[in-house]
């Protein structure tokens, strides 16, 4: 007989360590796209930077929306987890503010903020209407 309640070891996982490994997963994808990218389409190195930047925001809002949508309280501290490349780099770096980059990382966190409260709002429906979700 087939266990259909059966879930991904993703589910046991604290969201707290689910938005530490997608920070780490997005980042190695942000330098290595940052650095390849432009060099491997032999295009312009700013457009280049600019589009691995623009991955990373998606990747970063579609990690905040599954993870919030697993489980809907964990929206206070994981889209902060999950924006800590972002904020670090807001804070450390002195030309943030000077360049375009606070464009990009701005908008991923409004991005990532937008899709972690239609998360919250799915995760929430999701369990209202699943009668194995104990309330």
């Amino acid at each position: 007989m087939e266990n259909k309640g059966k879930r991904s070891f993703l589910y046991a996982m604290p969201s707290w360590l689910q938005a530490i490994l997608w920070v780490f997963a997005s980042t190695i994808v942000l330098f290595g796209l940052g650095e390849g990218v432009s060099k491997l389409i032999k295009i312009d190195e700013n457009i280049g930077s600019t589009l691995a930047y623009i991955i990373f925001d998606i990747m970063i809002a579609v990690g905040c929306f599954f993870i919030i949508k697993w489980n809907p309280k964990s929206i206070w501290y994981v889209v902060l987890i999950c924006n800590a490349v972002g904020i670090i780099a807001a804070i450390v770096e002195p030309t943030f503010w000077h360049t375009s980059l606070w464009m990009l990382i701005c908008g991923g966190w409004v991005l990532s903020i937008i899709a972690s409260f239609i998360g919250a709002r799915v995760g929430k429906r999701a369990a209202t209407s699943d009668p194995n979700v104990p309330q």
